[in-house]
């Protein structure tokens, strides 16, 4: 009689646990192998909200990033085209939520801004290069100061000098 009553409960236990398991395994749509390779890849491109080190939910574990792995998984399997899931994930974390975020609107100043920083590094490099002298160039004459007394010497060196220079 013992084993009668453990045999019901066991079996009423097995039920309970197929009841609470089978709206899991319903929601979970199967894919073909190309939809499966269609949500891996979307999912590569989606970054975990909660993640501070940028992973993707394909590598994450997070509880939030296995539901977003899970809704991509859905919409995969609904149709829905990669744009409009990453619309769906946009609206709903920002576009924070996007490893790859669009090259439009104030995002385009992210994308634009590490160039034109280059160019204005070129031009100024640029400018500065120019400036100088060539090597072959002789620097202009030494006027005296009205604190160096003029030295007659020294101004016929510095004369040949220049001359000499002008020669080669």
């Amino acid at each position: 009689m013992a084993s009668t009553s453990h045999r019901r409960r066991a079996t009423g236990l097995l039920f309970c646990l197929l009841l609470m398991a089978s709206p899991a395994l319903a929601a979970a749509p199967t894919l073909t192998p190309q939809q499966e390779a269609r949500a891996e890849a979307i999912g590569r491109n989606l970054r975990c909200p909660l993640c501070d080190t940028g992973e993707s939910i394909a590598e994450s574990r997070s509880d939030i990033s296995v539901k977003m792995r899970a809704s991509v998984r859905e919409q995969v399997a609904a149709g829905r085209s990669d744009g409009q899931i990453y619309d769906y994930f946009a609206q709903r974390y920002g576009n924070f939520v996007l490893l790859d975020p669009p090259k439009q609107g104030r995002n385009l100043l992210l994308w634009g801004a590490p160039l034109a920083a280059l160019a204005v590094g070129g031009a100024v490099l640029w400018g500065f290069l120019g400036r100088r002298r060539p090597a072959g160039e002789a620097a202009p004459a030494a006027v005296p100061t009205p604190e160096e007394p003029f030295d007659t010497y020294l101004a016929e060196v510095r004369r040949q000098t220049r001359r000499d220079g002008d020669k080669a």
